[in-house]
């Protein structure tokens, strides 16, 4: 046997559906998908949750409960290890952080995690930090302050 010899299986491979073409296909003229009606149109056909005109379950039930989603606080994250490209006794605020690329937007404020080592000591301001930031920063030598 060689590699030019070398075929599927026989029935492992199946033709495509050629839509419309007429002879042989079985599939001439409307495609399959019947005369006129939303479902012969482009585009056409309903939503994945239509039941036929009758009030569809999502607004059968009851809209019960409260979800705080809409008032949650969203904080731009910052970890320890970020804190490195900093040069020793610096005070590294907000705007510092913004300007060293490591935050876009401040949205509610900014958090500092406890993600890797601090090296150096720095004086950290920021709207909140997680305990293990707090530890790693402070036994770094440095300082926390929360505004």
């Amino acid at each position: 046997m060689k590699l030019h010899d070398l075929k599927p299986a026989k029935g492992s491979k199946k033709g495509r559906k050629r839509l419309g073409r007429g002879i042989g296909s079985g599939k001439g003229k409307t495609s399959g998908k019947g005369h006129k009606g939303q479902n012969a149109r482009s585009g056409g056909g309903v939503r994945p949750t239509f039941e036929g005109g009758q009030t569809p379950l999502f607004r059968r039930l009851p809209k019960r409960g409260f979800s705080n989603a809409r008032f949650k606080k969203e904080y731009a994250v910052v970890n320890i290890e970020d804190l490195n490209r900093f040069e020793d006794n610096t005070v590294v605020s907000i705007e510092e952080l913004k300007a060293a690329g490591l935050i876009d937007k401040v949205k509610d404020g900014v958090k500092i995690l406890g993600d890797g080592n601090l090296d150096k000591a720095l004086t950290v301001k920021s709207n909140k930090f997680s305990k293990s930031a707090v530890e790693k920063i402070e036994a770094a030598g440095g300082k926390v302050e929360v505004i």
